[in-house]
């Protein structure tokens, strides 16, 4: 049983890593789900404490992934027009691959913005807003997930050990 819950974990972590750049998969809940599946194997030295910090860390990032884009965008005085539009753009880019899960959010915000009738300059630096917005969510998304991969291979290779 140990080594089908080590590769469902492993399955989800490399889809929480893949859900840190994809906007429609939840990177960090699928990256905690994996390891409460490897608190459940019996050679698994994963503690109650552990899950805990990583599941408060996974909440943190996760709500902030949803505000600070928005923050971001009002911060450069962005209107609820480059919001929805960097959102929009989030959903048309994934149909054009990894550049479009980069470019997108910018092209929705910039035309979103001069929707709401803003001049060219203040356009592009709400859409410059929300890029960064995007990367420095996405960085942060990539670690946890990075982190929660190295506890599951480490800690699959000690079970393993012991197995064989």
């Amino acid at each position: 049983m140990d080594i089908v819950l080590i590769i469902f974990s492993i399955i989800l972590a490399i889809v929480g890593l893949l859900g840190s750049v994809v906007p429609v998969l939840p990177g960090p809940p699928l990256s905690f789900v994996a390891l409460i599946l490897l608190y459940f194997c019996k050679g698994a030295d994963v503690s109650v404490a552990t899950l805990v910090i990583m599941g408060i860390l996974m909440a943190i990032i996760t709500i902030f992934d949803y505000i600070a884009p928005a923050w971001l965008t009002k911060y450069k005085g962005g209107s609820k027009s480059a919001s929805n539009g960097a959102i929009i753009g989030t959903i048309v880019g994934l149909f054009f691959g990894p550049i479009g899960v980069i470019v997108g959010p910018f092209l929705g915000a910039f035309i979103g913005e001069l929707i709401a009738n803003s001049s060219n300059d203040k356009a592009l630096k709400v859409a410059t807003m929300s890029f960064l917005a995007f990367i420095l969510t996405s960085g942060i998304k990539l670690i946890y997930g990075i982190a929660v991969m190295v506890m599951l291979i480490l800690e699959a290779i000690d079970i393993f050990a012991t197995m064989f």
